[in-house]
């Protein structure tokens, strides 16, 4: 649901954060419900404010039960270290409002039950978005440190992998705590959505690997020089297979050897792209040095 625009950008809110709004009014406690959408919402505007800092253009932003997406511009998911920076600005910006309802409430200057409750909600926030697990803040910054060794495929597999597993743990913890009394179903709600939006975040990790090969020509173009990163392959392996290994902001030149273990040639990445999309992924990658055979 649509709920406005700041900066030429939209602003929605997801339907699970209005069921868990319904809860706190249904509990009467709605105060409580809009100082955890202000959290929320402080949070997600700590992202874009940074993105756009570092010169990414941001949509718009839907807010969730424990953060937001920002719908983002300039490929950032391919650049680790932007990732990296937009990423840890929201736990960051609540760690600061922790610090500040801290101040207003050793000195009295607001209600005390809701002051403990902002307290509460922006370390819950905060916390909760470092686990490493995608698509929450943690997950971003492990992925980024992964993708720089063993690629961006196989970092977004492992990473929404673990945000599969923290959603199926914090589910049952809920089920479990509503069951002996302990919670509401709140916590039921956020387990589903990041079990949700985990699988989401990795059903996409095939079309981010392949807008991402594409993209490194126009890189390469733009830049007029990349790190380079040699490979050494025997020429019978299956370009799906090869494309593996590469790395995010490096280009790649592969040397390739024979049954023989003998010097065949070199192909670049840019070589290697082309083929996959005209030949597909089961193209072995000596062909290239012989296109026409």
């Amino acid at each position: 649901m649509k709920i406005g625009r700041v900066s030429g950008m939209e602003i929605h809110l997801n339907n699970y954060f209005l069921a868990l709004l319904g809860l706190f009014f249904v509990a009467g406690v709605l105060g409580k419900g809009l100082i955890a959408f202000a959290v929320v919402l402080f949070h997600e505007l700590a992202h874009v404010a940074v993105a756009r800092r570092l010169g990414v253009q941001v949509s718009d932003i839907e807010l969730l039960p424990f953060g937001g997406v920002s719908r983002m511009g300039g490929d950032i998911v391919f650049d680790p270290a932007k990732e990296v920076y937009v990423a840890v600005a929201g736990p960051a910006a609540n760690l600061f409002l922790t610090g500040l309802g801290t101040v207003l409430n050793n000195h009295s200057l607001w209600d005390k039950d809701l002051g403990l409750f902002f307290l509460h909600c922006n370390l819950m926030v905060a916390a909760f978005n470092l686990l490493p697990a995608l698509p929450l803040d943690g997950g971003r910054v492990f992925r980024a440190y992964l993708a720089r060794r063993s690629g961006l495929k196989k970092a977004t597999y492992l990473a929404a992998w673990w945000g599969q597993f923290w959603g199926v743990v914090i589910t049952a913890g809920g089920l479990a705590g509503l069951v002996m009394r302990l919670s509401g179903l709140d916590i039921i709600i956020t387990g589903l959505f990041l079990l949700y939006a985990a699988t989401r975040e990795k059903s996409l990790a095939p079309y981010h690997f392949i807008r991402h090969l594409v993209q490194k020509k126009n890189e390469l173009a733009a830049a007029g020089v990349l790190p380079g990163e040699p490979l050494v392959s025997l020429d019978t392996v299956r370009l799906g297979h090869l494309i593996q290994a590469f790395l995010p902001q490096r280009f790649h030149l592969v040397l390739l050897l024979g049954h023989d273990w003998q010097y065949k040639g070199v192909v670049s990445e840019v070589q290697i792209i082309e083929a996959l999309l005209a030949e597909g992924v089961d193209c072995p990658v000596g062909k290239l040095l012989n296109p026409h055979v």
